[in-house]
């Protein structure tokens, strides 16, 4: 044998053993019922050849039994006769899935169609390896599942029960190897959804929307008779409505534990319809129950009203009921769905009670009746179904399922009310404001009141209404009830505590309305109500009638409030410095006893300058400054009634302009109350001039560079002119401040350094690095230093001036107004060159000096450390010449 074709068998050896055909087909045994589909997949992997293979299928009744060929994917005759017939109508087919898998589908599967079913790939592997066939189990079963459900009642009332019977039965061909599972389906306008499935494994499964109620025990499976399931869909709800059907599955659990279903059968149950509870709730009514038609009653005070409320419903048991009674639409007493008992706050006069005395039966009772007891009485029911409720166990969700109210009864108690006669009169009327009003209510004739009976009284004003406009609507001025409790109005409640305002009772049938000082308001019509009270059965005061009197008319002549203020000069001035007083008379007419002034000192620049307020004393001799910074200087005090006197010390020449008063009188009845505006008016001017000596003034501002560099110093000066008759050097002083305004960014000035007139300089603190100073250069020029400049100092500069001028005829000094220089820019250059030379110069020094030296070292170390010692040989000479010896 030649060498190449060992190697040749060997290659095919070691490549044959690397990978070998494996052939699959789906796990079995198959359990599969006549007349449903099957399918059969088979695949191979680790082959050689072409990527798409060719499968050949054959069947055998026995696993060593002879084989009839079934389809091929390669030869179209591959077929026997047996299932060629079925192969060209479709029933049997081979669908390829992927290149390596096809799949043998049975359209409808016969019994005669079971046994083992074999899958052969025709070889295109280089070498033999492995396996090229592999065939499965298929069992037949005869179909004989069987659905049977019960119909169900085609109406439910809704909050009932609703059960769903179903049976399913099949025979046991394989009884280990099949397993039945039941569902129930509703189908509604929205489409079919399932409700619940039981099986395979005894496990359930519910729908989505049932899974809640399932959980909750509204939805529950139960056994039912002989062998049947019974699904009890527990306080049916609208939402329950629809066509019911159930389902029965066969089940086969393949290896590998999975479930395969391998025939189903539905049935449809019925249509089922839900009555709300809406329909047929009912809610009656009635006196009694003997006289279920009676819609009134007639009773005498102190009897017990007894009325019954029948409700009825087809689902009256599965309902929870809250019944309330009301009378004239209000809320008398209620039991809820729990049964709790509870009376309303807006109760009458009887005693009332509630119980249940059967199924859909509710008493109430009012004992003690009077005549407030006398109304419509109505019964409210309103429907709950307990949702989520677990059987045994605690409450779920209460839902409200419907709401009625019964028929009206008419209750009425027949009494005999008090009757007697109102008379109003004005005791004392005021012929002016500020003058006493005294009413009296008088109640004469009366009858018929009760035992114990007392008399209430309520008094209400009605203003005069204005011209062109309606009558305004009465209002509360206060009330006295049976027990003698006083009850106002808000508006009167101050003057009522005040003791201003009073009300009594003067005898027990006359009743009295007092104001001891009367205002404008209290004019227009005064009504007094008279109520009757008697005693209830529970010993309580109730209201049994009342009565109003004719209104009463009460007015005065008014006359106008008026106030006359005057302002007069004490103290004049004529030069800064001096002091000048002011005093201002108030005089009123037709405002009252109690007087109380507000007094506004005000001042204005010229006729078109505007007005300010310098300082105010209130009606409570309460003084406020408007400019803090004066306080010392102003003086505002009362020296009289109606007296006030003004004083400013050390006027300037800015205090130059015209003052006045403005004056609001007020009043009020009591030393407690609050203050009400009557009158305001003005004075006349007072004129303050103060000569200026004929002195202008001028500033000037100069910069000896405009631009700089980092760290040098730029100066300014600020110079002062005067002109007119010039006063001495020592008369005359100047404050001055400087001012920068930063041009980058928030455009905004702030202050740098000031002087004053006495030499003292105040910095303003800066972020800046740089420095700055302020010199006096002589009388009227003063210089800014700015040391160690920075970028940050680029900006406008100025400078403003306020003289101060010392009178020579008073010796006080007087202060000018400000005046303010142009503008000056100042620019902080950044010099490239002069930053960087010396930088540059450093780094070249170093650089060289750094060269040098390691020339040096490189020297030194080949001179002393690397020095190579030759050797010298011996000489010879003396050897050669013993030896020639």
């Amino acid at each position: 044998m030649e060498p190449g074709f060992l190697a040749l068998a060997f290659g095919l050896l070691l490549i044959g053993g690397c990978s070998a055909r494996v052939v699959t087909v789906s796990p079995g045994p198959l359990i599969r019922v006549e007349g449903q589909p099957v399918s059969i997949r088979c695949d191979v992997n680790d082959y050689g050849g072409p990527s798409e293979q060719d499968f050949d299928w054959e069947m055998s009744r026995d696993i060593t039994g002879p084989k009839t060929r079934i389809i091929s994917t390669f030869e179209p005759g591959f077929s026997d006769p047996l299932f060629s017939r079925r192969v060209a109508s479709g029933d049997v087919s081979v669908v390829r899935l992927q290149d390596n898998e096809v799949e043998l589908k049975i359209g409808e599967v016969k019994l005669t169609d079971a046994g083992f079913y074999l899958c052969r790939t025709p070889s295109t592997d280089p070498i033999t390896s492995g396996n090229y066939n592999a065939q499965v189990q298929l069992r037949v079963i005869p179909n004989t599942l069987k659905v049977t459900p019960q119909m169900p009642p085609p109406v439910v009332q809704e909050g009932l029960d609703l059960t769903l019977s179903c049976n399913a039965t099949r025979e046991l061909t394989f009884p280990s190897l099949t397993y039945l599972s039941i569902a129930w389906l509703v189908k509604t306008s929205g489409g079919s959804e399932e409700i619940l499935t039981f099986g395979p494994q005894g496990d359930v499964v519910t729908g989505p929307r049932f899974t809640r109620r399932y959980l909750d025990g509204d939805l529950r499976l139960a056994p039912g008779r002989n062998g049947a399931f019974e699904l009890v869909i527990s306080r049916v709800t609208a939402s329950d409505e629809g066509t019911y059907a159930c389902t029965g599955s066969e089940w086969t659990r393949e290896s590998g534990g999975k479930w395969t279903k391998i025939v189903e059968s539905s049935k449809e149950m019925g249509a089922v319809s839900v009555t709300p509870t809406n329909r047929s709730l009912n809610v009656k009514a009635s006196t009694s129950p003997s006289s279920q038609s009676s819609t009134s009653l007639l009773l005498s005070p102190g009897n017990t009203l007894t009325l019954l409320c029948r409700v009825s419903a087809d689902n009256l048991r599965a309902l929870s009921l809250e019944v309330t009674w009301l009378a004239d639409d209000r809320e008398i007493i209620t039991v809820n769905h729990s049964g709790v008992v509870s009376a309303s706050a807006v109760s009458k006069g009887g005693e009332a009670s509630l119980e249940k005395t059967g199924d859909g039966d509710y008493r109430l009772a009012v004992r003690g009746v009077s005549g407030r007891d006398g109304g419509i009485y109505t019964c409210r029911v309103q429907a709950f179904i307990e949702e989520g409720r677990i059987t045994g166990g605690g409450s779920g969700r209460w839902h409200k399922v419907a709401e009625k109210t019964s028929n009206p009864v008419t209750v009425k108690v027949s009494e005999i009310k008090p009757n007697f006669t109102l008379t109003l009169e004005a005791a004392t009327k005021p012929q002016k404001t500020g003058e006493p009003i005294e009413l009296s209510c008088d109640v004469t004739n009366i009858f018929q009141l009760p035992p114990g009976g007392r008399l209430g009284v309520r008094w209400e004003h009605i203003s005069l209404p204005e011209k062109g406009t309606n009558a305004p609507s009465p209002k509360l001025i206060g009330s006295l009830d049976a027990y003698g409790n006083l009850e106002s109005n808000s508006a009167y409640k101050d003057r009522l505590d005040s003791g201003v305002l009073g009300l009594s009772r003067a005898r027990p049938n006359t009743f009295k309305l007092r104001f001891l000082r009367s205002q404008k308001i209290d004019m227009g019509q005064y009504v007094c109500s008279v109520s009757a009270w008697s005693v209830s059965s529970q010993g309580e005061m109730v209201q049994a009638v009342e009565y109003k009197s004719s209104p009463l008319t009460v007015r005065w002549d008014t006359k106008t409030p008026t106030l006359n203020v005057a302002a007069k000069t004490i103290r004049q001035v004529s030069v800064g410095g001096a002091t000048f007083e002011m005093s201002c008379s108030a005089v009123t007419e037709n405002i009252g006893d109690w007087i109380g002034f507000a007094v506004y000192i005000q001042s204005q620049d010229g006729i078109k300058g505007g007005v300010k307020t310098i300082i105010s004393l209130s009606p409570d001799n309460v003084v406020q400054i408007t400019d803090p910074a004066r306080s010392d200087s102003l003086v505002l005090s009362k020296t009289g009634s109606g007296e006030f006197r003004f004083r400013l010390e050390g006027v300037q020449v800015s205090d130059t302009g015209y003052y006045w008063c403005n004056v609001t009188a007020f009043t009020k009845q009591q030393p407690d109350q609050s203050w009400t505006t009557a009158a305001t008016s003005e004075s006349n001017k007072v004129n303050i001039f103060i000569k200026e000596d004929g002195l202008t003034f001028s500033v000037k501002i100069h910069s000896d560079a405009s631009s700089v560099y980092p760290w040098e110093m730029a100066k300014m000066e600020c110079s002062v002119g005067v002109s007119g008759s010039l006063p001495k050097s020592e008369e005359l002083a100047y404050e001055v401040r400087w001012f920068f305004t930063r041009l980058r960014g928030e455009q905004t000035t702030s202050p740098v350094v000031s002087m004053d007139r006495f030499g003292v300089v105040t910095k303003s603190n800066r972020n800046s690095s740089s420095d700055v100073s302020i010199e006096r250069k002589d009388a009227n020029t003063y210089a800014l230093n700015i040391f160690r400049t920075q970028d940050s100092d680029s900006g406008e500069y100025h400078c403003m001036v306020t003289p101060w001028y010392k009178s020579a005829s008073s010796g006080l000094w007087t202060q000018y107004k400000d005046y303010t220089s142009g503008k000056v820019f100042l620019s902080v250059k950044f010099a490239v060159w002069d930053s960087l030379k010396l930088p540059l110069l450093y780094g070249a020094s170093a650089s060289l000096g750094v060269g040098v030296f390691s020339l040096l070292l490189g020297l030194i170390c080949a001179r002393c450390c690397c020095r190579n010692k030759a050797h010298t040989p011996r000489s010879r000479t003396k050897l050669m010449d013993l030896e020639m010896d």
